[in-house]
């Protein structure tokens, strides 16, 4: 299976909190909600897309969290039975059970365990959200493609996908678009270690 990272930012490249202003409060956290006002038809069909190219989700702890307290209550959206039914796996030291069927914890060295979930048969095993373990897989090598949503909204504070200090990775943009409300959407695959160079009369 193919590792797909799909996250949403914000312009200044935030990924807390966005679908509610309670969803993730850590370190004081108090801007939550900042994607809804933009979300549209047409990135609701993209979604539904993406997901359909799925075989498997994967998951830090708190978005596994979150998403196991709603989705199996959101038996009336078009997404919910997908969601619902396929093979989950979450991230997690501290989980000792994961209610969220079919579910299975992953601990101890979780990029071995993702790389080992690569190699089983399949399209996509895709990360919804989960910016840390986004981060630790990023820095493994492990993540084949990036769908990243950036809303037009500057957060201004908030855990970013990319911090100071983040691995180096090159990048091919392979697909960008816009939505009816300002969602840009850029698809990008993972080239290895990025390429510099001298910009000049003589380069």
């Amino acid at each position: 299976m193919r590792l797909v990272l799909q996250e949403f930012l914000s312009l200044d490249g935030v990924s807390q909190g966005p679908g509610s202003p309670d969803e993730d409060t850590s370190d004081g956290f108090a801007q939550g909600g900042w994607f809804v006002p933009h979300l549209d038809e047409e990135f609701e069909r993209q979604a539904g897309t993406w997901l359909g190219q799925a075989d498997a989700l994967l998951f830090g702890r708190r978005t596994y969290a979150n998403f196991a307290r709603d989705w199996p209550k959101m038996t009336e959206h078009p997404l919910a039975g997908t969601m619902n039914g396929l093979p989950k796996y979450v991230a997690s030291h501290s989980l000792t059970k994961a209610e969220w069927n079919p579910s299975t914890i992953l601990s101890g060295d979780v990029p071995a365990q993702v790389a080992e979930l690569k190699r089983q048969p399949g399209r996509e095993l895709q990360i919804h959200g989960s910016a840390r373990l986004a981060q630790s897989l990023l820095a493994s090598g492990l993540v084949d493609e990036l769908r990243l949503v950036i809303a037009p909204v500057v957060v201004g504070t908030g855990r970013r996908l990319f911090p100071d200090g983040g691995a180096p990775a090159g990048l091919r943009l392979v697909r960008s678009a816009t939505t009816p409300r300002g969602l840009a959407v850029h698809v990008y695959e993972l080239t290895g270690h990025p390429k510099y160079g001298t910009y000049g009369a003589d380069a």
